[in-house]
């Protein structure tokens, strides 16, 4: 009862967020086309991603419900990694446009009402300031909702910095600055969209999840008595938190099943514990595999 609650009480707070934000990036880009500024636009565009992230957090949410069926027997885990890798995608093509237009306006500046840019701007930070604060409390523990609050936190960061570009540009006229913000908030914006593709990538690949290295699996296991050797293994993460591993175990005689559920126990605790792997699939064997290796490199 008390998980129902919080889960609800998270998916509450998410569609609160998502709201607000979905408010303020339209709020942001009208105020950006209105006012002429780039900087704004560009802070628009990183909303809106954020935005899309937050979606994706309460989409992930509602699925975890479903069970798996026939013919989904991953059910829908990997939506979300769809989704990050195409919105990612988009927020890379979009963001080098807007790189390239800040370019040519540092050096054929345009006037811009810095005021208004100081209004929207300053609106997006008590915004993103306000949904950061309620995220914050659920973001101990769950990696859905830590990602969602520091996106978030950066959006109230380069809200900040556009209102202190705006302010230079009131007080002293320098269109330019606007540029300037543009193209280091294209720039971050392009960085972040790398990183999800390139770990989207990772995941759809099936390679080893970061941190994990599969030797360190091996030596672990192989300590556990009556276990010869592991080989044939694979470890790799179906979402960023649901980890897979599956391996064939070599005993060192030929024992009963029954003793073979003590060795698995004893391995998955390991896997559980140490490399928080939650799903395992282990074949038990004694001496039924010829010119074994770790990695079985032919299928």
């Amino acid at each position: 009862m008390e998980l129902q609650q919080s889960s609800n009480n998270k998916k509450r707070t998410l569609l609160i967020s998502i709201i607000l934000n979905l408010a303020i990036t339209f709020f942001q880009a009208i105020g950006g086309l209105v006012s002429g500024s780039l900087s704004l636009i560009t802070d628009a565009l990183h909303n809106l991603t954020d935005t899309f992230s937050l979606v994706t957090s309460f989409i992930a949410f509602k699925l975890a419900g479903k069970k798996n069926t026939e013919f989904k027997t991953f059910g829908y885990k990997r939506a979300e990694i769809l989704a990050a890798l195409l919105n990612a995608s988009l927020l890379i093509v979009v963001s080098f446009f807007l790189f390239k237009e800040a370019i040519i306006r540092l050096f054929h500046p345009i006037s811009i009402n810095s005021g208004f840019v100081i209004v929207v701007a300053s609106a997006g930070f008590v915004a993103n300031s306000l949904c950061a604060f309620l995220l914050k409390r659920h973001s101990h523990g769950n990696m859905n909702m830590r990602s969602a609050f520091f996106h978030l936190f950066s959006d109230a960061v380069v809200s900040l910095a556009v209102i202190i570009g705006a302010v230079f540009m009131y007080l002293f006229g320098v269109f330019w600055v606007d540029s300037i913000l543009t193209l280091m908030i294209s720039l971050y914006v392009i960085r972040e969209g790398y990183l999800i593709v390139m770990d989207a990538v990772h995941i759809l690949m099936q390679y080893a999840p970061k941190g994990i290295v599969l030797k360190d699996i091996q030596n672990d296991i192989e300590k556990i008595e009556g276990i010869k050797d592991i080989h044939h293994a694979h470890v790799w993460g179906v979402t960023e938190e649901a980890i897979y591993f599956e391996a064939h175990i070599n005993t060192e005689k030929d024992i009963k099943i029954s003793e073979s559920c003590c060795l698995k126990d004893k391995i998955e605790q390991i896997l559980k514990e140490k490399y928080s792997i939650n799903h395992s699939t282990l074949q038990f064997e004694y001496d039924s595999c010829e010119g074994v290796s770790l990695i079985k490199t032919k299928l």
